[in-house]
């Protein structure tokens, strides 16, 4: 093949296929399901990154949870790192679960759904708040309770995206 036919031939595959996928990378005539957010923020199959929750009020410090304790709660799978915390979460799940789901309660202020990390972590008026970052952290710490305030008027709508 010469080197002119393989160009032309090429050409025409580019730009066949170019005109096909045209419509689709805008979205026309192709009806776009948008996929809800789960309500708990989940990684690798567990609740928050896998660490109990309890731990944030008893021990002051994320402690990840251990496979062999684990705990549904509604359908989500949530560590302990202990049979007494995973005992507290199974009795009172509302006072020990995250707040928002366990997503960054500051981005959720500014009304985005923002996985988290365990370090970045605050209680206030005894709920746990998670967030993304220790800079997002501090930017939640700022002013708690207008964020808590702004983040309300997102939550739980935000999730159907």
């Amino acid at each position: 093949m010469t080197k002119g036919r393989f160009l032309n031939k090429f050409s025409r595959r580019f730009v066949v296929s170019g005109l096909l996928a045209a419509p689709v990378a805008a979205g026309l005539g192709v009806p776009r399901a948008q996929a809800a957010t789960a309500a708990v923020y989940i990684k690798d199959g567990v609740a928050w990154n896998g660490y109990d929750p309890v731990a944030y009020f008893t021990a002051g410090v994320p402690v990840p949870g251990r496979q062999d304790l684990e705990f549904d709660h509604n359908g989500v799978t949530v560590l302990f790192s202990n049979e007494d915390n995973r005992d507290l979460f199974a009795d009172d799940p509302a006072r020990y679960a995250p707040q928002y789901g366990g997503y960054c309660a500051y981005a959720l202020s500014q009304g985005q759904i923002v996985p988290t990390v365990p370090a970045a972590w605050t209680i206030h008026e005894g709920k746990l708040f998670l967030n993304a970052s220790l800079q997002n952290r501090d930017l939640w710490l700022a002013d708690i309770a207008g964020h808590i305030a702004q983040a309300d008027t997102f939550w739980p709508d935000v999730l159907s995206g």
